[in-house]
């Protein structure tokens, strides 16, 4: 069975940068779409940025384009998001996701349910 953990989170400043990882272990990676996710506190889990099995197609939310990028190492089962400019509202628990069922754009605006695979969540929090 597929598994992700996320990690790479932690207190970064305004202005500075942060790399997620999220390390798949189980299937072949390569078939599933990965998506990054935020959740704040009182709110639905918002796709970030998503990318196609193949590494070849991303989607990005409106307010991570020009700052964050979506990237995979499918030999290594690697999903990253490096994460640039940070703001404070970008701040929140990350999740990375993984399904077999949409490519990048729809796994990125699908509701969470509708994804198979979840990491735990790693935290981060962008503050002074």
């Amino acid at each position: 069975q597929l598994q992700l953990v996320e990690s790479g989170g932690g207190l970064v400043q305004p202005g500075g940068s942060l790399t997620l990882s999220c390390t798949a272990s189980g299937v072949t990676f390569d078939d599933y779409t990965i998506g990054w996710f935020r959740q704040v506190p009182g709110k639905e889990r918002e796709g970030v940025s998503c990318i196609s099995g193949s590494g070849n197609s991303f989607h990005y939310a409106t307010s991570a384009k020009g700052r964050f990028a979506v990237s995979r190492d499918n030999a290594n089962k690697l999903a990253y998001l490096q994460m640039n400019s940070l703001k404070p509202e970008d701040g929140g628990t990350y999740y990375c996701a993984a399904t077999l069922r949409f490519g990048p754009y729809r796994a990125c605006v699908s509701a969470p349910t509708d994804l198979e695979v979840w990491g735990q969540g790693i935290l981060v929090t962008v503050s002074s």
